[in-house]
């Protein structure tokens, strides 16, 4: 029998960054559509960096999260509405309570890989009103695979559904992830999934290599549309799952259509692996940093290369902004000495 993946789409949460947050209502609605169609088990959609994050520090979404959400829920009839929480940006009583009357289904409480123990009220909260949570560590890269167990363990403890790990920065190569997922698949009770980047290239077989080692929940954006050099690339996953046996239950003809919809709707449509992404897998740093990387350095007239190294010897983690800045000062005043090596 044909192993099943549950397929959840971030097109228009983790898209929301290759626009600076800009997406709007009519390629909210048109996404969902298409997404629909093309029978998506799970279509999460947000300001990038989640529920409650827009402002002027991460950039400020031309829709508000109600807005978002009411107009996502009105066009999602069979695929389930998702949405992306990380504590700090999204609060319990205003934020998330909210969201369960606008009547989101999947929640993905997100901390960075070594910071679980902020998940715990966010989950409980969740699965107190009936809803269903999921565990997601971000810039996984940055934590052994012991760590990885020890943190996803805390999440499921708190009531976590299932845990997700992200490739925030598209480090990994597949030997890493296999690493990590088997770990984890055999550690935990609950399923286990990833979210690839493919700032090296790897995205795809990344993701192919989680599922090989247990992985049955797998992250993929229409055309890669996502942070830096963006996401796996839906469309492509779903017809690569499908030639190894693999079921999404995914209709190809349709996702494909909405990789159309998406080169209509969304401008620019598609990330690409630029140099600076290149250097953000290398360094290990948050893909959705290349755009601000890019302003600061030319602000302070320093190479984005090096801010990018600078900021991955700083362990700079999303949500750090303020670090780009930083490390672009320091640079300009060091006459644009170079932090590789």
């Amino acid at each position: 029998m044909a192993k099943k993946i549950l397929i959840s789409d971030p097109t228009l949460r983790d898209g929301n960054h290759a626009v600076r947050h800009q997406l709007s209502r009519e390629s909210f609605v048109a996404y969902c559509q298409a997404a629909e169609a093309a029978r998506v088990p799970i279509v999460e959609v947000g300001h990038g960096n989640g529920l409650g994050a827009s402002s002027m520090l991460v950039g400020e979404c031309r829709l508000t999260d109600e807005d978002i959400l009411q107009t996502a829920r009105a066009n999602l009839k069979h695929s389930r509405l998702g949405i992306h929480v990380i504590p700090g940006f999204c609060t319990i009583k205003k934020d998330l309570s909210r969201a369960i009357d606008l009547g989101v289904d999947v929640f993905r409480i997100a901390a960075h890989c070594t910071e679980a123990d902020i998940t715990d009220r966010h989950i409980n909260y969740v699965r107190q009103a009936g809803k269903e949570a999921w565990g997601v560590l971000m810039m996984s890269h940055m934590a052994t695979p012991a760590v990885l167990l020890e943190e996803a363990k805390k999440m499921e403890s708190y009531g976590a559904e299932a845990i997700v790990i992200m490739d925030s920065a598209g480090a990994y190569f597949p030997d890493d992830v296999k690493e990590r997922i088997g770990t984890l698949v055999g550690g935990l009770s609950i399923p286990v999934g990833f979210h690839g980047h493919n700032n090296l290239g790897m995205a795809v077989i990344n993701s192919v290599e989680a599922v090989n080692a247990g992985a049955t929940i797998i992250d993929g954006t229409i055309r890669g549309f996502g942070a830096g050099a963006g996401n796996t690339q839906l469309e492509v996953l779903v017809a690569v799952f499908d030639r190894l046996g693999f079921e999404t239950g995914i209709d190809l003809y349709k996702i494909l259509d909405a990789a159309d919809v998406a080169e209509k709707e969304f401008n620019p449509v598609a990330p690409s692996i630029s140099p600076l992404s290149i250097v953000s897998g290398l360094a290990g740093v948050f893909s959705g940093f290349a755009k601000p990387v890019a302003r600061a350095a030319q602000d302070y007239n320093v190479d984005p290369r090096d801010i990018f190294f600078g900021l991955g010897k700083r362990n700079a983690v999303a949500g750090q902004e303020s670090l780009i800045i930083e490390v672009a000062r320091d640079l300009a005043a060091q006459g644009g000495a170079t932090t590789k090596g």
